[in-house]
């Protein structure tokens, strides 16, 4: 609390409420910007860790890892754009690289079949995500979806209603 706000002048009382407003002001930006970097951090952890699992992918399906461990490997590393399938044609074979700066600092190359069954094997992988996800739907009998707000046909395009509705 301000010392001022004794006085009776209504100069001070006006500097104390500036005074606390300003205090507010300085917490509530202390806290948001602690939340954002702490999101921030959050998101580069998980993007590290959808880079390893695509990695662990692309050595399944046949990728062989290139290190970037001389200066010229480095530099032409950073060349290529990361974390994206590059295409190159030397004659008639046709290998794909992928670039990786920021986990393994290395280069993974495959030929068209190491691609096709990285394809397959992403595939794979998101229909095994589905089928756990059906899984896992929750069907309990006990459960009351009408505490939840009106279901069902004729409540929008998709079965229910965000916010609220006359009558319920």
């Amino acid at each position: 609390m301000c010392k001022f706000t004794a006085l009776k002048s209504a100069k001070m009382s006006g500097l104390c409420r500036g005074f606390l407003m300003t205090i507010r002001k300085l917490r509530f930006g202390a806290i948001t910007g602690l939340l954002i970097a702490a999101g921030l951090l959050a998101a580069c952890q998980t993007q590290q860790q959808m880079v390893a699992q695509r990695e662990d992918l692309l050595a399944a399906a046949g990728f062989v890892v290139r290190p970037a461990n001389t200066p010229d490997r480095q530099v032409m590393l950073h060349r290529l754009p990361p974390h994206q399938f590059v295409q190159r044609v030397n004659g008639d074979v046709v290998h794909y690289v992928y670039a990786d700066p920021l986990v393994c600092g290395c280069l993974y190359v495959g030929t068209q079949q190491a691609y096709n069954q990285y394809k397959a094997n992403q595939l794979q992988q998101h229909l095994a995500d589905e089928q756990q996800m059906t899984a896992s739907m929750y069907s309990d009998p006990a459960w009351n979806w009408g505490a939840w707000g009106p279901w069902g046909p004729g409540y929008g395009p998709y079965g229910f209603v965000y916010g609220p509705v006359i009558g319920w």
